[in-house]
């Protein structure tokens, strides 16, 4: 790890914080797609709104066939609804709330949503509310890191990066941006 801090230099953690809906909504769009493909949907996905990110309201004023419109597929639709009605509902913590809450604790409570599974949560942990110590061992960029930076055959296992990991432990979130580094060359 020394070695890739040295090639890459300091990476500053900042912390996006835009609205928890607004932050998931995104991290739905882009989950399993390039992020080309993934900011070609987002923009279409915006421009059915007008001007700034919608509302929930607004995304539940709208049709499935609308958002399919947009390039989001059947699943994603359903997903972006779901997290919109427990918007409305005030079932979504807000960032002040999150400020005050674990990591494991805000992963509890948002991956009760279809369509907003750990990976999801461990992205709004480290870009939206830049939580220090944060490995999403599932990331195929941060095992690929892994494995470039520690030259090895394969890449690790989750369960493997997890313990080993855990000597990165409480800058986790900085090791992982730095594995993901490696894998941009």
């Amino acid at each position: 790890m020394a070695k890739l801090i040295q090639k890459i230099g300091p990476i500053h953690l900042r912390a996006r914080r835009v609205p928890v809906f607004q932050s998931l909504v995104q991290s739905i769009i882009y989950q399993q797609l390039s992020g080309k493909a993934a900011d070609t949907i987002l923009s279409r996905f915006l421009e059915l709104f007008g001007e700034g990110f919608p509302s929930p309201v607004q995304v539940l004023a709208s049709t499935p066939e609308q958002l399919h419109s947009a390039g989001l597929s059947k699943p994603k639709a359903k997903y972006v609804r779901g997290v919109a009605e427990r918007a409305v509902d005030g079932g979504l913590p807000s960032l002040a709330d999150c400020d005050h809450l674990t990591d494991a604790e805000i992963v509890e409570k948002l991956t009760e949503l279809h369509g907003v599974g750990r990976w999801t949560v461990e992205m709004f942990l480290i870009f939206n509310l830049a939580r220090p110590d944060v490995l999403p061992v599932h990331d195929l960029g941060v095992r690929r890191g892994f494995q470039i930076a520690y030259g090895k055959r394969k890449m690790p296992e989750p369960e493997q990066l997890e313990k080993f990991g855990q000597r990165w432990k409480p800058y986790r979130t900085l090791a992982a941006r730095y594995l993901w580094r490696a894998v941009d060359g």
